[in-house]
């Protein structure tokens, strides 16, 4: 019977990027509004900054308010278990184990299951006016929402 109601459980996705700026907050808000009733998103980064204005703005675009979201630390989470931890980032990636497989071992770094690359652009180091800076984040977004689509739609 508890497998069973491990199924009907929303599984709980962590995306980890370097300073959970902009492509983890994006992802966090893009798998909560489409696959809200079947996983639970959250996001953290190696070192907390703040939410990139520009990411709130081309989420809002689309109808995704994410500025009630704000930037955490994985310690944040030492107490979690996790389906699934992806890095979105190559920093991110490289500086793991922010999150532990070891789901027994102890550890101030949340844990996961599962934790799986995907890496995505840094829409914050793009360069040029606000509109070339607002299109490089749309673009981030929309790679971001394609891809949440084709490995959480299944």
């Amino acid at each position: 019977m508890t497998s069973n109601k491990r199924s009907k459980e929303k599984k709980k996705i962590l995306f980890l990027c370097t300073h959970n700026s902009a492509r983890s907050q994006m992802a966090e808000g893009l798998l909560r509004a489409i696959y809200g009733d079947r996983y639970e998103a959250y996001s953290a980064g190696v070192k907390a900054t703040t939410v990139n204005p520009h990411a709130v703005q081309v989420m809002k675009e689309i109808g995704i308010d994410i500025s009630g979201q704000y930037s955490k630390t994985p310690k944040e989470f030492q107490d979690t278990i996790f389906d699934m931890a992806v890095t979105v980032c190559d920093r991110a990636k490289v500086s793991c184990p922010i999150c532990s497989t070891n789901l027994e071992l102890p550890t101030e770094a949340p844990r996961a299951r599962e934790v799986i690359h995907k890496s995505f652009e840094d829409p914050a180091a793009a360069m040029g006016s606000e509109e070339e800076q607002l299109k490089v984040f749309r673009r981030i977004r929309d790679e971001i929402k394609d891809w949440i689509s084709q490995t959480f739609g299944k």
